[in-house]
């Protein structure tokens, strides 16, 4: 089985890059300068896509929007600067399936990709559903202010302001959600989100 994944960015340096490293892995890369170059091949029934956020003309989010009407919203991994992080939590409540900060580690990107390719719709949403509520009830009541400010992009500092605590005390509030939900990072705590239809604020 090809194991595709279809590399959107407008840098040519990128993108040669980023097929160099996914062909030196044993995946199958096919790159496009943008994401209407995507769209015009039309091959997006296989395979994974990984897409720059910031394009001139179609965006990153544009093209997931697209993606969305044609339920291939799921295969997506939005890359993204460290800045962007509102908007990639924007990304997963539209349907994409992950998304990488830049700068990020080769295995990161990797995982997310193979993640992506492996990725099945599970029959038992009401067992996952029932275990991501037990985790949720097992936070206590700061712990989910600070999940409920951690979906909505914001940062420890943001947080901290809001909340009126200090940026220490948030990073380890923080961690306990992560701890609790069983969420690698922030990536991952929206996506199990997502996954159980909690809607990110």
């Amino acid at each position: 089985m090809i194991r595709l994944v279809h590399v959107v960015d407008d840098e040519p340096s990128v993108r040669e890059s980023l097929g160099f490293l996914l062909e030196a892995h044993g995946l199958v890369a096919r790159l496009y300068e943008d994401a209407p170059a995507l769209l015009a091949r039309g091959e997006l029934e296989e395979g994974c896509i990984l897409t720059d956020v910031r394009m001139p003309g179609m965006s990153g989010l544009d093209l997931l929007g697209l993606l969305a009407e044609r339920k291939h919203a799921g295969r997506l991994i939005v890359l993204t600067a460290h800045g962007d992080v509102p908007m990639a939590v924007h990304a997963m409540r539209l349907g994409a399936f992950d998304f990488v900060e830049k700068p990020f580690s080769d295995q990161v990107l990797l995982d997310s990709i193979n993640a992506a390719l492996t990725a099945a719709r599970s029959d038992d949403g009401a067992a996952q559903l029932e275990a991501f509520n037990a985790r949720l009830n097992s936070l206590t009541p700061r712990e989910r202010q600070v999940f409920d400010h951690l979906l909505r992009g914001r940062t420890t500092k943001e947080i901290a302001r809001v909340i009126a605590i200090s940026p220490r005390t948030v990073e380890v509030y923080r961690s306990n959600v992560m701890s609790k939900m069983q969420a690698n990072g922030l990536s991952e705590l929206v996506r199990l989100c997502a996954r159980v239809g909690l809607s990110c604020m």
